[in-house]
Formats: C-alpha cells, structure tokens, sequence
C-alpha cells in the first residue's frame, strides 16, 4: 500500500507536492503499547494510521488517565503534529494499543503544504472540527451520563471494535479510557454480572445480554 492510497487529498496536489510527501513520509511499525506522541512538547509529526489501533488520551496531574478518540486504519491524527497548531493548548498523548503500522510526515513539510494547498489547508480544518465534534460528545458524557450507562456504552464500543462479545481487557484499562477509578468499574461490573448483563472471569469480559446493555446506554439495538 502507499501513502496516495491513505491520504484523502492526494490528487488534488501537485507532482511536486506529492514527490515531496512520497520522499519525506517514513513508514513505521510499532508493537503494542509503544508511546508515540507525549504531549505538546514533543513534535513528532503527522500520523496517518496504515493498520492497527491508536489510543489518543489526556492525563491529569494525578496520573489518571481519559480517552478522547481512537484511530483506526485511514485516519489521521494532527496532535502528534501540534507545534504547527498555536491554537492547541493542552497536552495530547498517542499510544498504539495493537500492533500497528503508520506513516509519519514531517511537522514541518506539512505546515508548508497547509500554506501552499488549499486542499490541504480544509482537509485540516475538517480533522480538527472532527475531533473538536468527538471531545465536545466526550464532554456531554462526562457530565450528564452516569458511569453505569458511560461504562455499557464502552462495553459495546469494544464489542464493536473487536468484533467479538468476549473482549481481553482489564478493569484498570477500562478505567483509563474512562476517566475514573479501577475500584468503580470493578463495582458496576460485579453489578452488570448480578443482572446477566455480562460475565467476568480473570482479564475478559464477555458480554450476555446485549440488548440490556444497550437500553442501558441509550443506544439503538443492532
């Protein structure tokens, strides 16, 4: 696969633009868990995600942990890039949560191309309405959704993800994703597990009752 196949606007730049992006965009592979991106000192450079799963999160003063988005194949993340961006304030960090593989465009070839392309330019614009659309749902969740109905939610989000009903994930990395403590999604499992919503047993969950789950989140069933 190459980099024209994943990027949206490619044929709407010029040869020597994309000559350009061809020479300078390095494919990386990475295993789980590797830290790509840590704030808003360090400058890595545009990702555009060829396979795999990226995790995009904040972290408090106390080390706890909130997921903003995830990027799946084709997406493109821009905070990796934000020292192009003077208008992002706050500190994003990127981690691979599978295997993944990614090319990486240098920061500074493209705050030129946003100069130089319009396309470029409102394809930019576009991400950064996306992602500002997804933390201002992040927000509404947070405050005016329980974290029974915020936790069967995410439940069905991995479900979805993974395309499976039994998902290998530990209560402390549900809670980084959620914002909260291990101790309060270890307490509303145990309850979805007296109600038949789900069963746990030692770092999985398989889920038992979709349609109770759903209800539960506010969600149309499938």
């Amino acid at each position: 696969m190459k980099l024209s196949e994943y990027f949206p606007v490619w044929n709407r730049l010029t040869p020597k633009q994309q000559s350009e992006l061809e020479r300078a965009a390095v494919l990386r592979s990475v295993p789980q868990g590797t830290l790509l991106h840590n704030g808003s000192a360090d400058c890595l450079g545009l990702i555009v995600v060829q396979s795999g799963q990226l995790r995009a999160f904040i972290c408090s003063d106390e080390g706890r942990e909130l997921t903003i988005y995830r990027l799946l194949e084709r997406d493109i993340c821009l905070f990796s890039a934000s020292c192009i961006m003077q208008s992002i304030q706050f500190d994003v960090t990127v981690e691979a949560e599978k295997d993944s593989s990614f090319w990486l465009i240098p920061s500074d070839l493209y705050k030129r191309l946003m100069e130089e392309s319009a396309p470029v330019a409102n394809y930019t614009s576009q991400i950064m309405a996306a992602r500002f659309s997804e933390v201002m749902w992040l927000i509404e969740q947070i405050l005016w959704k329980s974290q029974d109905r915020r936790l069967a939610a995410f439940l069905l989000q991995e479900s979805d993800l993974e395309e499976s009903d039994l998902l290998k994930i530990t209560h402390e990395k549900i809670a980084a994703h959620l914002g909260t403590a291990r101790e309060v999604i270890t307490r509303i499992l145990r309850y979805f597990q007296s109600e038949g919503l789900v069963v746990l047993s030692r770092g999985t969950i398989r889920l038992a009752n979709r349609r109770a789950l759903e209800e539960l989140a506010g969600r149309e069933p499938a």
